[in-house]
């Protein structure tokens, strides 16, 4: 009987109702969207940084990571590479040499990061392939180079065209070669895009008279949640003690360090939201509350005793507030699921700023389950909490002089 009370007061006043639970609304689908945007632009920057520089998981020489240099390779050993790839949760091992070099094409000359492939396995990490915007891919067998956009422009550098790289080889050997330009890629990240080159992995063994040698194993793994897991089952495995095993946020610190302050700031930014839609919130209690002050007063004269009255508006917060955060998750669902395949790229000047920061110019969103319903969650207790004021006016009414003022 309480329950049909109560929905039937709610809709005995259709404009003060809706505009109750269209705060509601617009508080969960702005506070959603927000977090959304937020944490789908932490997954890219992960995913972006992750997925080209590192993979989830490396394997390299002890000491490699603090000092970057060539002389810190590892010999190539099946055996471990057999080990890793056996470890659960591994997917793909992809074996790497890494290095930097000189670039030069006619009169321009720029440094660059020499990376050293073999194209089926690199391609599961980095999807490289579907990075390729003119000529093709490279062969195992092939003496050529894939380059990246940016670099190719500064260059001007086209397909067909022959790059000279300098750079310094394994235990201080020269290493200079002349590569034909197969193809050119185009990265989403701008410092990848400005300064990448693929060769064969064992043409850049020889390049860099390191043969059999390896710089790193990047490992793609079925989850990234799992990364920590994976990387203590895979140092358990591993009988040598040279090589070294890291998950990427010890690989990447600056970027976790980075996402943390920002999303610390974000959280601020929430939570300042929170109270602006609070105030908006309490406004239309109070404007709900003054309006029945008259029928208050007539139903505690008729009989009616506080505590049922009390527990009835208590079911009205209720059923307006679940329906607020409902509608809320309804309408930013389909956005957030729309914006999730399709990012919201910036193009022309906007771009060229924003890319200037070293970050991609586009809006990312996430699907992330718990932003849903802990932004629903927190609306939801708010709302709650701040229509304990209708019933604390109910706890102090005086029948007589409410309906004496309300006249």
């Amino acid at each position: 009987m309480y329950f049909k009370l109560a929905w039937r007061n709610i809709w005995r006043n259709k404009r003060r109702s809706l505009i109750t639970i269209g705060s509601i609304t617009f508080a969960v689908l702005l506070a959603c969207s927000m977090r959304s945007m937020q944490l789908g632009s932490y997954d890219r920057m992960v995913e972006t940084a992750v997925r080209f520089y590192t993979g989830y998981i490396q394997i390299h020489k002890d000491g490699y990571w603090a000092d970057q240099s060539i002389d810190n390779s590892f010999e190539y050993n099946q055996g471990v590479i057999d080990q890793v790839a056996s470890a659960n949760g591994v997917e793909e091992v992809v074996p790497r040499v890494e290095s930097f070099a000189l670039a030069s094409f006619a009169q321009k000359t720029k440094g660059g990061m020499v990376v050293g492939i073999d194209p089926g396995k690199e391609n599961a990490l980095t999807e490289y392939q579907d990075k390729l915007i003119e000529g093709e891919d490279l062969l195992q067998s092939d003496q050529a180079a894939l380059i990246s956009e940016g670099l190719a422009k500064y260059l001007k550098i086209k397909v067909g065209d022959s790059l000279v790289l300098i750079s310094q080889g394994y235990h201080g050997a020269n290493a200079a070669a002349i590569y034909p330009i197969k193809g050119i890629m185009k990265f989403p990240s701008p410092a990848q895009n400005d300064g990448t080159i693929f060769i064969p992995i064992k043409e850049a063994q020889w390049f860099y008279a390191m043969e059999g040698r390896l710089t790193s194993l990047s490992l793609v793994i079925d989850e990234a949640k799992r990364t920590d897991q994976i990387v203590a089952d895979i140092s358990s495995k591993i009988n040598n003690d040279d090589l070294e095993v890291m998950g990427w946020k010890d690989l990447l610190p600056d970027l976790v360090q980075s996402i943390e302050i920002d999303s610390i700031s974000g959280q601020i930014m929430i939570w300042i939201l929170y109270a602006v839609i609070g105030f908006g919130m309490f406004g239309t209690f109070l404007m709900m509350t003054a309006e029945r002050m008259y029928e208050f007063g007539v139903m505690m004269s008729i009989g009616m005793k506080r505590i049922v009255m009390q527990f009835t508006v208590f079911l009205e917060m209720l059923m307006m507030s679940s329906m607020g955060v409902l509608v809320g998750i309804g309408i930013s669902l389909p956005f957030l699921i729309y914006s999730y395949y399709h990012p919201i790229y910036f193009t022309g000047e906007s771009a060229e700023a924003i890319e200037k920061f070293g970050v991609e110019a586009a809006y990312f969103f996430s699907l992330e389950p718990s932003l849903f319903y802990n932004q629903a969650w927190v609306i939801f207790v708010m709302a709650l909490i701040l229509g304990f004021y209708p019933l604390y006016v109910i706890w102090k009414l005086k029948p007589v002089k409410s309906m004496r003022e309300a006249i």
